[in-house]
């Protein structure tokens, strides 16, 4: 029997039309990126070696683990900087906080020793070390011009050092009759202090004294029958303007 060629809808598609089907296919894979990793490798294998099928996942899953270590490292720089802008911060507060304190540490010995330096100029004492009185305020007798001591005697042997009570400023200094060396301070209270019968003078007039400063040496110059002080506490510079001396020491917190 015959045959003839099928026509029309039920003819089988011929060899160019399947070829052409199938490079359409590959087409299509390989813009998916399937089709670069079904051919290469496995046609590319060593005889008897077991071929694996790269569907193109492992790219990915290494771009996708990259950019999670990038990302990691990232945020650990992230948190060193951090870290480390935390500890600079921490420091800095630290360092200012020890400068605080160091300064009012600082600020608190001056006003302490400013303190102590206003009290010690503020302060009073014995003219001589030794308090012994020989001769007491008023005493009578013809030793005196005016019938009376007008201060008094400190035991003191020559060469002794003779002190500025307080402090003040010299008006006098140098020789004064029966007084001898003498010295004369105006005191900061505005009484004035003087020291006769000194062996040596050691201030000059307006120089500035302090308590317990050494002004000259005890002796028996002027008009004395020994080494001795005679300390005496005047209101204003002219003499027969005393008062009591011990009285006055004793005022101002000096054991007499």
């Amino acid at each position: 029997m015959a045959f003839t060629r099928a026509t029309g809808k039920h003819r089988a598609p011929s060899r160019l039309t399947r070829k052409s089907a199938s490079m359409a296919g590959v087409a299509a894979l390989a813009t998916t990126g399937v089709i670069g990793t079904l051919a290469s490798p496995a046609l590319a294998a060593e005889p008897g070696a077991t071929a694996v099928e790269d569907t193109g996942l492992t790219q990915i899953v290494a771009a996708d683990s990259l950019a999670d270590q990038i990302a990691d490292q990232a945020a650990a720089q992230k948190r060193e900087a951090d870290e480390a802008a935390a500890r600079a911060k921490a420091e800095a507060e630290a360092k200012r906080k020890a400068e605080a304190r160091a300064k009012e540490a600082r600020e608190a010995k001056e006003r302490a020793a400013r303190e102590a330096e206003r009290k010690r100029l503020n302060s009073f004492r014995l003219p001589v070390a030794d308090a012994h009185l020989t001769t007491g305020y008023k005493a009578g007798g013809s030793l005196w011009s005016s019938g009376s001591h007008s201060g008094v005697d400190f035991r003191a042997p020559s060469g002794s050092s003779v002190m500025a009570v307080g402090s003040g400023t010299v008006v006098e200094a140098g020789w004064a009759g029966a007084y001898g060396n003498n010295i004369v301070i105006k005191m900061n209270d505005g009484s004035y202090t003087q020291y006769g019968h000194l062996s040596s003078i050691g201030v000059s007039v307006g120089q500035r004294v302090t308590p317990g400063q050494q002004i000259g040496l005890s002796g028996s110059t002027g008009n004395s029958t020994g080494p001795h002080l005679h300390f005496e506490v005047r209101t204003s510079p002219e003499y027969g303007s005393d008062i009591n001396p011990v009285a006055y020491l004793r005022a101002h917190g000096v054991d007499v």
